[in-house]
């Protein structure tokens, strides 16, 4: 499928000249995400995430394994990631596309390299058995900045999680159903959160925050900063475009500290009410 036309002059200059004005399209302000949605499913680990119309599915599930040889004493975390067509007209089925390439890459920094999870808490036998906890994560939607979405889900997927409680007996290693003992959730370290600005040519343009599907395609450079509600910085990844002075990327991450810690409060607090809702004893 052809992809389809770039936005009109008339469209262009519209959305240019409300920007100036610090006025977007959907109503909110320059530096104001949208309220993020999460619809948990019948299985933990099962995350559905959106950001207004742009949404995330994230699925989450664990199996023992031998670990890799230079690795003996840690667990294994894969993430595969995947934009279908239906997401958006911009993709094209069979090839990757430069941004599907792109949020692969950003979500195995954020979610993996970070280490955000205790690699050697997921190690049963050493050298012997280890977790592998594989993340998929699949685009339903694109209406704009799919790679925070995407990063959302994915570790809200990875606190919601709850892997099966193991016994070891001399050699060999006895899976309890939960019925029997209740799951155990992941030990992580931090929980990261990616926010993603939009910068304009015109300086007297103030850069957004949670760009748009059109303020995306019209923005002259994307900056991503990954950090945690303990002011940790994970990643940042700047992505062509309009250069940026020291002050400017300064001022991105104490506006990105802020919106971690808030963002941070209502994930757990929707993981809280999700857990109350279950049947299952967790633990």
């Amino acid at each position: 499928m052809p992809r389809p036309p770039s936005p009109s002059i008339p469209e262009k200059e519209f959305l240019f000249n409300s920007l100036k004005e610090s006025l977007r399209l959907d109503g909110r302000q320059s530096l104001e995400m949208r309220d993020p949605v999460f619809t948990f499913g019948p299985d933990l680990g099962w995350v559905e995430c959106a950001l207004g119309k742009t949404r995330v599915l994230a699925q989450l599930d664990g199996k023992m394994v031998k670990p890799t040889p230079e690795r003996p004493l840690e667990g294994i975390i894969t993430i595969n990631s995947e934009i279908s067509p239906m997401a958006s007209s911009d993709y094209e089925p069979g090839r990757p596309s430069d941004e599907e390439v792109t949020m692969t890459r950003m979500l195995d920094k954020v979610l993996r390299r970070s280490d955000a999870i205790d690699k050697e808490s997921l190690c049963i036998l050493a050298g012997q058995r280890v977790w592998h906890l594989r993340l998929t994560i699949h685009c339903l939607a694109d209406a704009g900045n799919l790679l925070d979405c995407a990063c959302l889900a994915g570790i809200v997927a990875f606190r919601h999680y709850r892997r099966p409680e193991v016994e070891v007996v001399g050699e060999e290693v006895i899976i309890h159903h939960p019925s029997e003992r209740a799951p155990v959730p992941l030990s992580m370290h931090h929980t990261p959160f990616c926010f993603t600005f939009a910068y304009f040519p015109d300086p007297n343009t103030p850069p957004i925050l949670d760009p748009s599907h059109l303020e995306q395609r019209l923005s002259a450079g994307l900056i991503s900063i990954a950090l945690n509600a303990q002011k940790e910085l994970c990643v940042i990844q700047k992505a062509g475009g309009v250069p940026l002075s020291q002050e400017q990327v300064l001022g991105a991450i104490d506006i990105a500290v802020g919106k971690a810690v808030e963002l941070d409060r209502i994930v757990t607090q929707r993981l809280e009410e999700d857990w109350k809702g279950r049947k299952v004893e967790i633990r």
